[in-house]
């Protein structure tokens, strides 16, 4: 990142403005614990969210990604554009990395300049409202992303119906709370 010292600087940040935990727990023995959100309620979560979508005449896409940011679950509904299918999976990219709601770290970017570089992480970063973090019993396993609504308030919405459809945690808190 030419001499960028954002990868020290970013984790602080985002640790002191999202309450993110260390991680997950390791065993006696020296294993890392770890949930893993099942493809079954990937699945379930993307079609959700894009039913929701589709129901208030929205073409897009839904993505869901497992911790590390490998996707999960991908639906394109009929008529969506084939930017929505890029765009929905760097969102649940950023939010289970960023371990953040997308929305509130493109806030937290335009009342913070100087964290300008979170957006340049890497080439799957994408810091646009829509994408939320997968978490279950307080641990974020995932992300999941909508991309083609007109507006990220109503890709978020969608993101978050498909969350509810699988019992993840509601998300507490947001930038600068």
């Amino acid at each position: 990142m030419n001499g960028c010292r954002c990868n020290r600087i970013i984790p602080i940040v985002l640790f002191t403005l999202f309450g993110l935990s260390a991680g997950p727990a390791v065993s006696a023995e020296g294993l890392v614990n770890q949930s893993v959100l099942s493809l079954a309620k990937a699945q379930k979560a993307a079609a959700a969210a894009e039913r929701k979508c589709r129901q208030q005449g929205y073409k897009v896409s839904a993505a869901v990604v497992d911790r590390a940011g490998v996707i999960q679950a991908l639906l394109r509904g009929d008529g969506a554009g084939p930017h929505t299918v890029d765009s929905s999976s760097r969102k649940a990219y950023t939010a289970a990395s960023l371990r953040a709601p997308t929305q509130k770290l493109a806030e937290l970017i335009s009342k913070k300049p100087k964290i300008q570089a979170l957006r340049e992480m890497n080439e799957s970063i994408l810091i646009l409202g829509g994408g939320l973090p997968v978490r279950m019993g307080g641990e974020v396993v995932g992300g999941i992303g909508v991309g083609g609504a007109p507006g990220a308030q109503l890709d978020e919405a969608c993101a978050q119906a498909g969350l509810e459809t699988i019992g993840a945690d509601k998300e507490k808190g947001g930038a600068g709370e």
